[in-house]
């Protein structure tokens, strides 16, 4: 199947939303997690600073996205959600392999992320993309491991930060 990728447009803050809502769905149900919090707001997601890369099947029907934000000029990728029914055909590495080329258009130097450590799709799946364990430094990504705490995500499994030089 042909796909292709574009930026994020505002008519697309639905279908970001729903696709992140079933991605979702399946780490839920892998983490065993009673309690999750929901989807960002996807226009508050489109509006922030950073990018939004929407990945497209050859009939145009969306198949996932990647969310790129700018904090402080540092990149972090905020989220990679792509269909389940959609999974393990290589569209989560398409759509990291585009970010972090239009993060090196941009003039990033590095790009950063948060994830669980054990989940296969999640910190051995952005290894296999160029990411190694990190130590967070800034006071941004300080927050992020206060945000998991408070969320309670990090009950659910050792979560880590990544990080890849461009």
């Amino acid at each position: 199947m042909s796909a292709s990728i574009r930026e994020a447009v505002a008519e697309d803050a639905e279908m970001i939303q729903a696709i992140e809502v079933s991605a979702d769905a399946l780490l839920i149900d892998a983490l065993g997690a009673p309690e999750w919090p929901p989807a960002g707001d996807p226009i508050e997601r489109l509006g922030q600073p950073g990018f939004v890369l929407v990945l497209e099947g050859s009939d145009a029907s969306p198949l996932g996205f990647v969310h790129v934000l700018d904090v402080d000029g540092h990149a972090h990728l905020e989220q990679l959600s792509v269909l389940p029914e959609s999974g393990r055909r290589g569209h989560g590495r398409r759509l990291v392999d585009a970010a972090l080329a239009e993060a090196r258009e941009r003039g990033y130097s590095r790009v950063t992320l948060r994830t669980y450590a054990e989940i296969p799709w999640n910190a051995p799946f952005y290894a296999s993309c160029g990411f190694l364990e990190s130590i967070p430094e800034s006071g941004f990504q300080l927050s992020l491991v206060e945000t998991e705490a408070s969320l309670g995500i990090d009950r659910y499994g050792r979560r880590i930060q990544m990080t890849v030089e461009l």
